[in-house]
């Protein structure tokens, strides 16, 4: 991995040099920043694979410099929070974050996120030159399978979801990738395992919250309500479910 550089960004030099040590320790370059001024800069003039990005950094905002970052740039970030910011950790993920890490943290679980993050993102961007590569034998004007649920209508060979009054979603590639595992296996429970590797990734662990986030975010986008939701049900203990009746249309 010492191709893959990590911004740390944090105003505590303890912190940045806990992580330091132990991202070079596993193989990364690391670049360090402790102002929000500092991590534009690296963010303008630096080929960088993943940020760590502390909520509270200074007078700086945290999850602002996270929406300035997405801006300008599709790079992987992970936030720091405190183990009571709830709401920082939500914002974060809803203004563009990957994953989240609450302090105090244990080393081996940074590492571990930030292995995870990776991968998905490396998965994505392949998923995205896939999709967008000129497609030489498709038929023109071919009519799309169309997947229909609860008023809502998937086209997978157009990597779009079209909401209850037909306008577009705006899914990621990553969302609709998960959608359509649920969509083409309905009231099937799928575990986390399952999940993660039928949506590109290798391996899921106990640390890993990718598949959670994700869900996450998906029902924000879907379901009609979603602090109650109707369409991905959690089973305790196991994984997820689409509990929603699918009608597949040629």
């Amino acid at each position: 991995m010492s191709d893959q550089t990590v911004l740390v960004v944090d105003d505590d030099k303890k912190v940045r040099n806990l992580l330091r040590n132990v991202l070079e320790g596993d193989g990364f370059s690391v670049l360090e920043a402790e102002t929000g001024a500092q991590l534009m800069e690296h963010v303008a003039s630096s080929e960088l694979s993943l940020i760590t990005l502390d909520i509270h950094l200074g007078s700086d905002n945290g999850i602002e410099l996270a929406r300035e970052i997405r801006h300008v740039s599709q790079v992987p970030i992970i936030m720091l929070t405190g183990k009571d910011d709830v709401i920082d950790r939500v914002v974060g993920l809803e203004v563009g974050a990957d994953d989240y890490i609450t302090k105090p943290f244990h080393v081996r679980e940074v590492i571990a996120r930030i292995r995870s993050v990776l991968r998905r993102s490396e998965v994505t961007e392949q998923a995205h030159k896939e999709e967008t590569a000129p497609q030489k034998d498709a038929p023109k004007n071919a009519e799309s399978q169309r997947y229909i649920f609860d008023g809502m209508t998937a086209i997978p060979d157009q990597l779009e979801l079209l909401d209850r009054s037909g306008l577009s979603c705006g899914l990621t590639s990553g969302d609709f990738k998960l959608l359509s595992v649920f969509l083409t296996r309905p009231k099937r429970v799928l575990s986390r395992d399952q999940l993660m590797d039928l949506t590109g990734g290798t391996e899921w662990h106990p640390l890993d919250r990718a598949i959670d986030n994700q869900i996450a975010r998906l029902r924000k986008k879907i379901e009609r309500d979603p602090s109650v939701p109707k369409l991905i049900k959690t089973v305790r203990g196991v994984g997820y479910t689409f509990a929603q009746d699918v009608q597949v249309v040629t």
